[in-house]
C-alpha cells in the first residue's frame, strides 16, 4: 500500500489531532507522545535439530501515569521497534478511555510461529520471559496474549516467572487457562467489545443493526468472535478474510460453521458457506452497512480509502487506518468508531482477571460479561457526549480528548519528580 505509514508516527499524529481540542502546553503533550522505555532483546534460542537462532524481541512501556503497564505480546515476522512503542501507546490511551487504572505496554517477537515445533515455540517463549523477569510484575507490568500468542504462552510465562522468582504470582500476566488463575469470558472479550461497540454505533446513528450487512476483515481470535456476536444480533455477515483471501456470500454465512472451517483446514478458502472468493481489497471496498477490521495495523490507507463504501467502521484490529485515510473517511462522513474502544474489552477483562487473582476470588462469565457492557457502553456515552460537546471532526478524535484528559490529570496529580 503505497502510502503505508509508521504505526509509531500514526499515534503521534492522533494524539496531535486531538491536541487541538486541549488547552494543555505544548510541553505536556510532547511527553505523552513518546515511550518512558523499551526493551530490545536478542535470544539466543536452541532449536530442535540442535541448531541455536538468534530471534529479536521487544517491550515497549509507554505511560505508567494511571497504573502498572498493560499490553500483550505477539509473535510475528513484522515485530519491530517502531510497531511495540505505537502498540503500547495506543494501549496507554486504550485504557485510559475506558477508565482501566492501567498504563501502557507491548511486547513482540520477530517470529513466524508457524516455522517452529511446539516445543521451540516453548522455548523461544521462555527464553523472552526469562529477559522480561526485571520488567513485569503484578504492579510493575502486566503482559497479555496478542497476535499469535494465547492461554498456552501466557501459561509458559507465568510459570517461567514464578520458577525464577520462587514464588506464587498469578497477577503477574493475563489471559492464562482458567485452570492456570484465567478468567472466565477472556477469549472472547476483545470480540464482545466489538460487538458492544457495534450495537452502540448503530443505535447512535438511528440505524437498525438487525439485517445489516457486515464485512470482516481477519479472522482471528477477535474478528471470528466479533462475527459471532454480531450475528447474534441478527446481522447478517456477508464476507470475511484471512491471510488466504476473503469468501463472500450476499445471502450471508453462519460465522461460527466459518471459524470451524478454518480451524479445520487452517484457512477460510473453499468454505462452503460461501457462494464466491474475493480478494482481500475487494472485501474493504465492498458495500456493507457495517465494516470490521479485525487484522494488523494500516488495512486501509489513503488509495483504499476513497473506494471504501461501509456506512459505518468499527476497528477491531489496532490501528488498521492510516492518518491518511482517516482524514478521507471523514471527509466522506464515514463513522469510524476507534480501536481504543471498539477492542478494549481484552484489556479490561484481563483487567478483571487481575483483580480476581489479586482477591483469589474468581468471577462467573456472567458477571465478566455484565461489568464489561457496563464499561463499554459507559465509555461509548463518553464518546458521543465529548464528540457532540467538543466539535470533534470524528469519533476517534473525540475518543482521544476523553483519554489525554485522564493521562494528564493523572500526571499532574502526581507531579514530576525528581
Amino acid at each position: 500500500m503505497s502510502d503505508e505509514v509508521n504505526p509509531f508516527e500514526s499515534l503521534q499524529e492522533q494524539i496531535d489531532d486531538a491536541a487541538a481540542y486541549l488547552e494543555y502546553p505544548t510541553d505536556v503533550l510532547e511527553r505523552l507522545k513518546h515511550p518512558e522505555r523499551v526493551l530490545e532483546a536478542n535470544l539466543s534460542v536452541e532449536l530442535d535439530d540442535g541448531s541455536i537462532e538468534v530471534v529479536r524481541a521487544f517491550r515497549s512501556q509507554f505511560n505508567g501515569d494511571r497504573g502498572p503497564y498493560k499490553g500483550g505480546i505477539r509473535y510475528h515476522p513484522q515485530v519491530s521497534r517502531d510497531e511495540v512503542k505505537a502498540l503500547s501507546g495506543w494501549m496507554v490511551y486504550k485504557c485510559a478511555a475506558v477508565g482501566i487504572p492501567y498504563g501502557g505496554g507491548k511486547g513482540g517477537i520477530r517470529i513466524d510461529p508457524r516455522q517452529y515445533s511446539a516445543s521451540e515455540i516453548e522455548r523461544i517463549t521462555r527464553s523472552f520471559a526469562k529477559e522480561l523477569r526485571p520488567l513485569i510484575g503484578e504492579d510493575k507490568d502486566i503482559p497479555a496474549p496478542d497476535v499469535n500468542t494465547g492461554q498456552r504462552e501466557m501459561n509458559w510465562i507465568k510459570d517461567t516467572y514464578e520458577t525464577l522468582e520462587n514464588t506464587t504470582e498469578p497477577g503477574v500476566i493475563t489471559g492464562k487457562a482458567p485452570e492456570s488463575g484465567g478468567s472466565a469470558g477472556r477469549v472472547e472479550a476483545t470480540g464482545r467489545s466489538v460487538m458492544l461497540t457495534a450495537r452502540e454505533a448503530f443505535d447512535y446513528l438511528g440505524k437498525d443493526i438487525e439485517d445489516a450487512t457486515v464485512a470482516i476483515q481477519g479472522y482471528g481470535n477477535a474478528g471470528s468472535i466479533a462475527a459471532k456476536l454480531i450475528d447474534d444480533l441478527g446481522a447478517n455477515i456477508v464476507a470475511a478474510s484471512d491471510s488466504s483471501g476473503a469468501v463472500y456470500n450476499p445471502d450471508g454465512f453462519d460465522p461460527r460453521a466459518a471459524k470451524a472451517h478454518k480451524r479445520e483446514t487452517g484457512s477460510l478458502a473453499d468454505f462452503e458457506g460461501a457462494t464466491d472468493a474475493m480478494s482481500n481489497e475487494a472485501l474493504l471496498t465492498m458495500d456493507v452497512d457495517l465494516l470490521v477490521p479485525a487484522a494488523l495495523e494500516n488495512a486501509i490507507d489513503g488509495d483504499i480509502a476513497p473506494d471504501v463504501e461501509a456506512d459505518i467502521i468499527v476497528e477491531a484490529a489496532n490501528g488498521p487506518l492510516t492518518p491518511r485515510a482517516d482524514d478521507v473517511l471523514t471527509d466522506r462522513d464515514v463513522a469510524v468508531f476507534p480501536d481504543i474502544l471498539a477492542n478494549a474489552g481484552g484489556v479490561t477483562v484481563s483487567y478483571f482477571e487481575w483483580v480476581q487473582n489479586r482477591q483469589r476470588f474468581y468471577w462467573s462469565e456472567e458477571r465478566v460479561n455484565d461489568e464489561l457492557e457496563t464499561i463499554i457502553t459507559d465509555a461509548f456515552d463518553n464518546l458521543v457526549d465529548t464528540y457532540e460537546r467538543t466539535d470533534a471532526p470524528n469519533f476517534r478524535t473525540a475518543m482521544y480528548v476523553v483519554a489525554i484528559e485522564r493521562v494528564v490529570d493523572a500526571a499532574e496529580e502526581s507531579g514530576i519528580w525528581p
